[in-house]
């Protein structure tokens, strides 16, 4: 009996986890280049060099260290627009940020893998981010309302947004300069 109950246990074990993965699925609500297409038409493709003090303000930001010495971007009258991955949970969601003179302009998440929180691509959510800047203190300069069972997804969509913001302020401030 003993032996009837363990395989029992161990099949359920395996059918739980076996149900995690397939909730675990990719969904791609919108390619990176047809958010491009869509929100910023004939950008002009361009990379930030991020030296020293630009990585140690990004790790600051962020709270862990930033891979890769180049962020990509698009640019077109002023605007720019990033598409950054962030893990939610355990898996990266995608997400597309365009700014306007530093503020956001339009979030949309392009890609979500996590197995829950995907309410994160809904329009009543990303709305929020509409004309959010940063503050002295590179947050959002805004409160933005969480969903009950995405707090990690708005998380990493809050960095997102931030990170854009601060890339952003980093190549204007760049192109000023010369």
């Amino acid at each position: 009996m003993e032996k009837v109950l363990y395989r029992c246990a161990i099949a359920a074990w395996l059918l739980l986890l076996a149900s995690q993965a397939a909730f675990a699925r990719e969904t791609v609500h919108l390619s990176p280049p047809a958010f491009l297409d869509m929100h910023l038409p004939a950008c002009q493709k361009k990379a930030l060099w991020l030296k020293a003090p630009a990585k140690a303000e990004i790790q600051q930001l962020l709270d862990r260290p930033f891979p890769g010495a180049r962020v990509r971007y698009c640019a077109a009258d002023g605007k720019t627009a990033w598409i950054l991955d962030e893990i939610g949970k355990t898996e990266p969601i995608t997400t597309g940020i365009v700014v306007n003179r530093g503020r956001v302009e339009r979030v949309s998440v392009l890609v979500y893998r996590e197995s829950r929180g995907g309410e994160v691509h809904r329009d009543a959510f990303v709305r929020q981010y509409e004309a959010a800047g940063l503050d002295s203190e590179n947050r959002l300069d805004r409160h933005i309302d969480g969903i009950t069972g995405a707090t990690m997804s708005v998380g990493a969509l809050n960095r997102q947004v931030s990170l854009a913001l601060l890339l952003d302020r980093m190549a204007r401030e760049r192109d000023r300069d010369g």
